[in-house]
């Protein structure tokens, strides 16, 4: 799996590479785990100051890939714990991470992104988080995440509709942090990051963590309960259903069941 996500050095920036652009950088069970390890290492690295996450090809991130999804079900549950994890050692990564966004940023792709510090978006950026589209719910720490970010009632717009929501849009939100032209993309984030390498890097780490240890607080909240309520829908005949149709390519059927 290291060919479909690429880590490289320059300088004081880690880059890191979603690279499948033929499924639109569609995550596999094999990508994240590679994903979790290179962000593990590169936190771990002194030399390493800021780090970019980006995709190869015209797609950010698709979310999970579908066949692994469908497979998952069949076997009896969607498992995401996986994606949770990576997402968490990225959000905990002690250096500034910046997301490049140049296409489509889709449920897990836009938590993806959601979990970098900033986001700098192409104007042909969109995200979306379509779960309930195919009868599967956001697990509960990566919706209050959501919340976190772009508060309640943007959250259940978003995931209520499923639908897209265009870069303009997701700046006004505060989904985004800067929009550039699609060609401009790669240097403005490369600027960027120059930019914040170049500050002191034990004041850019501490003042991160500030920030970091203010928004910690959701993660006390009792949710036992919210956690079942995710088992029940991800073990649902919903799910399957809606799984299957996105499959063979045809409106789902669902029956709250």
């Amino acid at each position: 799996m290291a060919d479909l996500v690429l880590s490289e050095v320059d300088g004081h920036v880690g880059t890191i590479t979603l690279n499948r652009p033929d499924k639109r950088n569609a995550l596999t069970t094999g990508m994240i785990e590679t994903l979790h390890d290179v962000l593990e290492r590169m936190g771990r690295r002194e030399d390493v100051r800021v780090i970019v996450v980006r995709g190869a090809g015209t797609a950010f991130c698709a979310g999970l890939d579908l066949r692994e999804l469908t497979a998952q079900r069949a076997a009896g549950a969607v498992e995401t714990h996986t994606l949770e994890e990576a997402l968490e050692t990225l959000e905990r990564c002690p250096q500034p991470t910046i997301a490049a966004v140049q296409g489509d940023a889709v449920a897990g792709g836009c938590e993806l992104a959601l979990h970098c510090d900033l986001r700098v978006a192409a104007e042909t950026a969109r995200f979306s988080m379509p779960l309930a589209r195919i009868g599967i719910a956001v697990p509960v720490m990566l919706t209050w995440k959501l919340v976190d970010t772009i508060g309640a009632a943007a959250t259940k717009e978003l995931l209520f509709t499923g639908d897209a929501v265009g870069a303009e849009a997701a700046r006004a939100l505060g989904l985004v942090n800067r929009i550039v032209p699609s060609a401009a993309l790669e240097g403005a984030v490369r600027e960027l990051a120059s930019q914040i390498a170049h500050n002191a890097p034990l004041s850019v780490r501490a003042m991160k963590a500030f920030v970091q240890r203010a928004t910690e607080e959701r993660r006390a909240y009792r949710r036992d309960d919210l956690e079942e309520m995710f088992r029940r829908v991800r073990a649902s005949a919903d799910a399957q259903e809606g799984l299957a149709a996105q499959r063979e390519r045809r409106p789902p059927v669902f029956r709250g069941a």
